[in-house]
């Protein structure tokens, strides 16, 4: 499901990406150095207090001199708390209460939304003192932090978590499969979901999605019903102009977190760029099933064997997600579109497969006596038990007993086995290694 999103809010340089750092660096671990995974930090998922949220480090609220001061502050705020479940408004206590200041909170007085209000850089007693100026706005408790030091971020992510609201049910089994269209600008998205819609499909229902410029539509495949989200196009971030392209990032992003299976788009004619890489770094993140679709292909010259040398490209550049499928399709013509729905239905099927505990140790068993993991400062790896915990993404526990002892990969080594054996094409799998409870 997904998350709620707090959304960092501010004039620049008052310590937006320094808090962010400082939430995310305290409480998310990279599992995984991967080429090719590397993002920016445009959003992060992070916990405090068993509360899970994804926390946004938004663009500064500049004030041009001569601009038209409210409508530019109104639109800025709007559009960074449109998206938001709490909106975290930081101010600088050595600058005081600004008319910039005052004119942001005035925006975010207007929204239905629930702001918690940030005295950053308050970093000794006579700047903490100091903060009480910021209850002038009318906004209610006033947190001094120094997020560079970490000074009160406790306080404040207590203050934040107390008021998130809480998370949906898990849902229920027939909830409709829901397919998300994800890619950059002009690669084909809309033109690949009308593709789908007219090729003898019934549209049940159309109505708009969850978030703006997101729709939903839910359509029958062989007497099945599942939802196809069409999304907005995400951009590199330096070409994220600030305002409805930048949010529409994150509504991307919301899209990914809500969907079982994303259709990752790529332009034939450019090749895989980094941010098509940084998508199938999101969409593998977010353990959700993944198919790589190639678009325009039709406008790619008839040489020998272009299929495989494209293909050749594509694992090379998202080396990554080598389990998910690459489709070649030309949403103008038709050619392949029918297939992407099928690769999707089928890394669903991927995802709800459960495999017999039985065949998984059997299976461990002999990859651990045929390359044993290397022993770590003298101590050797055990593998003693593995299982599976859950399906959609399959979530496989190993009991060992050291699972620091277990290097990165090894960690692949033992997947690449899994899959061999079992498939699970399409899906991210989550392998969680456990020290075994003494008796």
């Amino acid at each position: 499901m997904a998350k709620p999103i707090v959304a960092l809010v501010g004039r620049p340089n008052v310590g937006k990406s320094t808090l962010f750092n400082r939430i995310v660096g305290a409480r998310v671990a990279i599992v995984e150095d991967v080429a090719g995974t590397t993002r920016d930090r445009l959003y992060y998922d992070a916990e405090w207090s068993g509360h899970e949220f994804t926390v946004v480090d938004t663009g500064g609220l500049e004030i041009t001199p001569g601009s038209d001061i409210a409508r530019r502050v109104r639109e800025q705020a709007e559009l960074a708390i449109r998206e938001a479940d709490v909106v975290v408004f930081l101010l600088d206590v050595r600058d005081g209460l600004t008319p910039d200041d005052q004119s942001i909170a005035q925006a975010l007085r207007q929204a239905a939304k629930l702001v918690v209000i940030t005295a950053n850089k308050a970093d000794n007693p006579t700047f903490r003192q100091n903060a009480v100026e910021f209850y002038r706005l009318g906004l209610g408790e006033v947190w001094p932090i120094s997020a560079l030091h970490g000074t009160g971020t406790g306080d404040l992510l207590d203050a934040v978590v107390a008021v998130l609201p809480e998370l949906p049910p898990e849902r229920e089994v027939d909830q409709l499969f829901r397919v998300a269209i994800v890619g950059r600008p002009n690669v084909g998205k809309s033109s690949l979901l009308n593709a789908i819609l007219g090729r003898d499909r019934v549209i049940v229902a159309e109505q708009p999605g969850t978030t703006r410029d997101s729709i939903d539509t839910t359509i029958a495949v062989d007497g099945e019903q599942l939802v196809l989200v069409d999304t907005a196009g995400v951009r590199r971030r330096g070409r994220i102009a600030q305002g409805v392209e930048y949010y529409s990032v994150l509504r991307t992003l919301r899209a990914i977190t809500s969907c079982d299976v994303a259709l990752l788009l790529i332009d034939a004619t450019e090749g895989v760029t980094a941010q098509d890489a940084h998508l199938a770094g999101y969409v593998r993140d977010a353990y959700k099933g993944l198919v790589i679709v190639v678009n325009k292909w039709d406008l790619i010259p008839k040489v020998e064997n272009p299929l495989e040398e494209f293909t050749r490209h594509v694992r090379a550049e998202l080396q990554f997600v080598p389990w998910a499928p690459v489709v070649f399709i030309s949403a103008k013509t038709g050619l392949r579109v029918n297939e992407t729905l099928a690769l999707a239905l089928r890394a669903r099927d991927e995802r709800m497969k459960r495999v017999p505990t039985a065949g998984l140790n059997e299976l461990v068993t002999e990859a651990v006596m045929t390359h044993a993991p290397s022993s770590v400062r003298g101590r050797q790896a055990k593998v003693f038990y593995v299982t599976q915990a859950a399906v959609n993404p399959p979530t496989l526990i190993f009991f060992v007993n050291d699972p620091t002892l277990l290097h990165f990969s090894y960690q692949r080594f033992l997947e690449n086995r899994l899959r061999e054996a079992f498939g699970f094409e399409g899906t991210p799998l989550k392998l969680v290694f456990r020290a075994r409870a003494k008796a």
